[in-house]
């Protein structure tokens, strides 16, 4: 059974088809899925999915990229993470994509906020789930110097270096991988995803975002999952069944979750 650890079930593409959605999960044998909150006006929608669905949970965070909305602070989400089924801080991190004209320097709203996250992760004993973007070095430089060696938490959609790999896998995070590691032009990345331990992998689809091949340019859904999974298998030659109970046996693990046998 596989687990689709990151996805955004509570964007309009995805929520106006939900039904069709886990139904094709339970065709696909994928068991549970993390919906990840990206912004506080949106905790509600995602919350109301993971108390909806038994298969279901729920992050709480601000997408690091998200402006001109509610800024966290760490009460508030240490609170919101006392909810049921919420499992996870995030999905926070650094995105230095989009500077529009705006220095590194002129970031620092940005690392304000993801220390705001880290110190919230580190009250709950909730895992971070970490977005970075063009920001790798002061991503890891803002884990150090918050977290102490004690944050943990996944690299969602892992799409950096072998060194930054290395990096996050010696602060005892996890790295998921998405359908991204389908496409032909990360040869790289896939030589990161064979060379990280498979006890510290998770897989991913950030759908409705990187439908994976041979689904690339559509609408992506956590039925397509097993995708990157099958391709994990393919390069650390083992058979996809195991690469399923190890990534299933990890997220159970790291977000100290059971998923239920029976969608």
């Amino acid at each position: 059974m596989y687990v689709d650890s990151h996805c955004h079930l509570a964007f309009p593409e995805l929520s106006a088809k939900l039904a069709t959605i886990l139904a094709d999960m339970r065709a696909a044998d994928v068991g549970g899925a993390l919906c990840i909150c990206t912004a506080m006006e949106e905790f509600e929608q995602v919350h109301a999915l993971a108390m909806a669905h038994h298969n279901l949970w729920a992050s709480v965070g601000v997408h690091p990229d998200t402006e001109g909305m509610t800024e966290p602070d760490v009460d508030t989400l240490c609170a919101w993470a006392a909810r049921p089924r919420v499992i996870a801080i995030g999905e926070t991190g650094l995105d230095y994509f989009r500077l529009e004209g705006r220095t590194i320097a002129d970031m620092e709203w940005q690392r304000e906020r993801f220390r705001v996250h880290i110190r919230a992760g580190l009250r709950t004993d909730l895992p971070l789930v970490i977005h970075t973007r063009q920001a790798s070095e002061d991503t890891l430089a803002v884990l150090r110097h918050e977290g102490g060696g004690t944050s943990r938490g996944v690299f969602h959609c892992f799409t950096e270096s072998m060194e930054v790999a290395r990096a996050a896998l010696d602060l005892g995070f996890h790295l998921s991988f998405s359908g991204i590691l389908t496409f032909k032009t990360a040869a790289e990345l896939r030589e990161v995803a064979r060379f990280v331990p498979l006890e510290r992998c998770l897989i991913e689809t950030d759908s409705p975002y990187l439908a994976p091949v041979p689904h690339r340019g559509k609408t992506n859904t956590p039925a397509w999952v097993p995708h990157v999974a099958r391709l994990i298998a393919e390069l650390k030659g083992l058979a996809p069944e195991a690469v399923a109970d190890a990534t299933r046996e990890n997220f159970e693990q790291l977000f100290r979750v059971k998923v239920p046998e029976s969608v």
